[in-house]
């Protein structure tokens, strides 16, 4: 495994991260068995940059996430995030206040069974509450020892700024990648003047680019059937841009996942991709992607590809964009 260094510390990360979620939230059918091996293989692989949340599963994720990280502790940089709750109505809503952190950074420690988080994220900027006093709030955690460093996630340029000057923001949660290219008009630049950690979540498009996802097999509660991008009208010209992508990725003799992370990768050496599998197999094929080299001419093709096949679908509702770069 290669590593990158976290914002302006001197934590060396895993240039590949392990995102959770899905292992029991959002996607298919939770399988704790395979799950559990593929956290303590990540381990095997050198992959230290775990991500979770609390609202993945109503908190059952972190408790999943602990049976590993509990008796590897020193070998593990584990970042969670509040914000997100639910109401008695089994509602989602947003609540960044300082409040309700204080509740939900000790029921996040509770979970976890550890006595501090490495990186605690704000899911997202509550447009209820100034981000300044969120950080502010946040701030005091680090001073009182149970968070080391501070993230934010889905923020706009303008919240980074502000959020960076009351406390310095180690790392910025966004989803990037191929399909997905928005921080790069204002965020991408404004993390590397910063000296932040850029995080991309869903770096493989949730599935789309790596040429083995087949849309029509979704489960009625997988959360991508709620998605722009996975509706049938866009279902052609996704198929082609993947099977593209497939081409490329096997005249390099590896796969289309490992493509998509590479290109994820190249775009700048503050960028730690966090692509999220509850699979062994998966975990391994996402490692691999550190030693991918991606020449001028494959960057070239990648975006011939990009430009022939646009048309690919939103990434999320207007209901779930409400809450995204504020």
């Amino acid at each position: 495994m290669k590593y990158r260094k976290l914002g302006n510390t001197n934590e060396q990360l895993s240039a590949i991260g392990l995102g959770t979620m899905g292992m029991n939230h959002a996607y298919g059918v939770p399988d704790d068995k395979e799950s559990l091996a593929t956290l303590n293989l990540a381990i095997d692989l050198g992959i230290n940059f775990w991500d979770t949340a609390d609202i993945y599963a109503k908190g059952e994720n972190e408790k999943l996430v602990s049976q590993v990280l509990v008796p590897n502790r020193d070998k593990i940089f584990i970042a969670t995030k509040f914000g997100f709750r639910w109401d008695d109505n089994r509602t989602r809503s947003f609540d960044a206040s300082p409040a309700y952190m204080k509740t939900a950074v000790e029921q996040s420690l509770k979970r976890l069974r550890i006595d501090h988080i490495d990186l605690y994220y704000a899911h997202r900027v509550d447009p209820n509450v100034p981000i300044e006093e969120t950080v502010g709030a946040m701030a005091e955690l680090v001073k009182e020892g149970k968070v080391r460093y501070l993230g934010l996630s889905e923020a706009s340029a303008a919240s980074i700024k502000k959020a960076h000057a009351v406390h310095p923001i180690a790392a910025l949660q966004s989803e990037y990648s191929l399909l997905t290219r928005d921080p790069e008009a204002e965020i991408l630049p404004l993390t590397k003047e910063l000296g932040i950690s850029f995080i991309p979540f869903s770096p493989l498009a949730r599935g789309l680019v790596t040429n083995t996802l087949d849309i029509s097999t979704l489960g009625d509660d997988d959360f991508r059937r709620t998605l722009p991008r996975y509706q049938e009208q866009y279902a052609e010209n996704n198929r082609k841009l993947a099977e593209g992508f497939a081409a490329l990725a096997g005249a390099k003799n590896v796969t289309p996942a490992q493509i998509a992370l590479a290109w994820v990768l190249s775009q700048g050496e503050n960028i730690i991709p966090i692509p999220g599998t509850k699979k062994t197999k998966y975990l391994r094929e996402n490692a691999g992607a550190v030693d991918v080299d991606l020449t001028q001419g494959d960057l070239q093709t990648i975006d011939e590809l990009l430009k022939k096949y646009p048309d690919t679908g939103a990434r999320y509702t207007a209901e779930h964009e409400k809450l995204a770069n504020n």
